[in-house]
This record gives C-alpha cells, structure tokens and sequence, in this order.
C-alpha cells in the first residue's frame, strides 16, 4: 500500500503498512531526522513473513509536528495510539536510535504488546542534555538553515567514510531527509532525547530482546549496547560493520540478525 494518514487520539500519524494481512506485525522506528523510508529495504524483506507497520516520529516528515517539547513517554504512546488505531494487540518492534530508545520505554512500560523487541544503535541515555538542549535552542533560533546546516554534517554522524563516497545517492538520499524536517518537530525531540534517561528503568524489561550495535558508530557505541544487554534479562547483542545507520550501512548484516531473532 501506499502512505496514508492514520488518525489517533494522540494526533494525525504518516504511516505505511506491506506485507499480507493476518501476518505478525512487526513495528519500524526511525531515528531523530529521518522518515519512515528509512526502512525501505527491511520493508521490502519482511514483508515475506510480517505485516510491517513503519511510521514517521511526531515532528518528522508528515506525522504532526505539536509545539514542544517531547517526552520519550510521549513517542512511546504514539507507538501504542498507532497500535489501538488498528486494532493491533500484540507486535514485534525495531527501532534504531532514537527509536530504539522508544523501543526500551515501550519495553519497560507497556511488555504485553511486544512479542520482541529490536533496539538498534541505542543506549538508554543518548548523549548529554546540555547538547540535546543546546541543539534544540540552535535549531529553534535558525529555523531551516539550522536543518540545512545538520543535513550538510550528517554523513559524518550517520555513516562511515568509506560508505560516503561508496554510496553517494544513499548518503544523499538521507541528507534530504533531515533538511525537509520541521524545526519544531527535529527541536522538540531533542528535548525528549535531553530529558531521556532509561539506564534504571531497563532492569525491568523482561521482553525478549536483540540490541544491534554498529562497531564503528560514534554516538551510541557497542559499549553502550553492551551496559544494556549487562542489565536486560536474556538480551542478545548483534555487532555489523557499520556506523550509526547500521540499517542502511550494513542492511544485509542487520536484516540477518533482525530474522534470525524474529524466527526465535
């Protein structure tokens, strides 16, 4: 199917459904600045065995973009308002990134709606609050030039050297996401991602688990992942040869590990 507007009691969400109907759902989150194309090539292979429900974050692309700032509680209620709108009970989740840590919040607070749980280049605290904060104030104050600026610093972020200059349309393909988003939108998760602190609170997700970690990934970092699988009960650690967008960087490698885990 193509996109379509789903809405919810939480707001209007830009979503996508493939794969046939009946099938176990399995749930992709996309990472702070990008869209739901993100998962183009996961969509495009599980849509053989799942139903796959992929979705713009509340501020990217053309899910609503509501004055901020966000809460992680608030972009893991989303993900249960899309499930309710269509009446799904249980799903599978992926998230990478910051949809990872939606994923974990989700996992701690609402584990009867997750048959399994993927948290991909994430940790249960991204960064520091002064720089989430500092980059929502920057954002908010330059408006789309902030975004062009981010856009243009990106690749650096997101993927190795070697997969800039080996893949340029790939690389600019997801440039061209962040540049288009909403600067209150990008801002105001960034305020979820400041006050985003899941460190304790993971003791408790019982859920069966796969953390997915880019060996080379400079902002969540296979340590990261490490001190999470160290405190979720039966957690799974997969490392790909890759950076942060390790679904587009190394997607033979991550959907491997992401179907071996499906079919457990």
């Amino acid at each position: 199917m193509s996109t379509a507007t789903l809405h919810t009691p939480a707001g209007a969400f830009r979503v996508r459904l493939d794969g046939p109907e009946g099938a176990p759902v399995l749930v992709l989150s996309n990472s702070l600045g990008t869209t739901l194309e993100m998962w183009d090539a996961q969509a495009a292979r599980f849509a053989t065995t799942h139903r796959v429900l992929r979705y713009d974050t509340r501020g990217h692309g053309a899910s609503v973009a509501s004055p901020g700032p966000y809460t992680v509680d608030q972009l893991g209620s989303d993900v249960l308002a899309l499930l309710d709108a269509l009446a799904i009970e249980r799903a599978s989740f992926c998230g990478i990134s910051m949809g990872g840590l939606t994923g974990l919040w989700l996992g701690v607070n609402a584990p009867a709606r997750l048959d399994h749980l993927v948290v991909a280049n994430s940790a249960a605290k991204i960064g520091t609050a002064e720089g989430w904060t500092s980059r929502a104030a920057l954002v908010r104050e330059k408006g789309t030039a902030a975004m062009a600026e981010l856009a243009a610093s990106s690749p650096s972020r997101w993927f190795t050297d070697a997969f800039v200059a080996a893949q340029p349309a790939v690389v600019q393909r997801a440039q061209g996401w962040i540049a288009g988003i909403a600067p209150e939108g990008y801002a105001a998760c960034c305020e979820a991602l400041a006050q985003a602190d899941l460190r304790s609170a993971i003791r408790a997700i019982s859920v069966p688990t796969l953390l997915i970690a880019g060996t080379v990934d400079p902002v969540t970092t296979v340590a990261d992942a490490q001190a999470m699988q160290a405190i979720i009960a039966g957690a799974q650690l997969a490392q790909v040869q890759a950076s942060h967008l390790s679904n587009l960087e190394a997607p033979a490698a991550f959907d491997a590990a992401l179907a071996a885990f499906l079919a457990r």
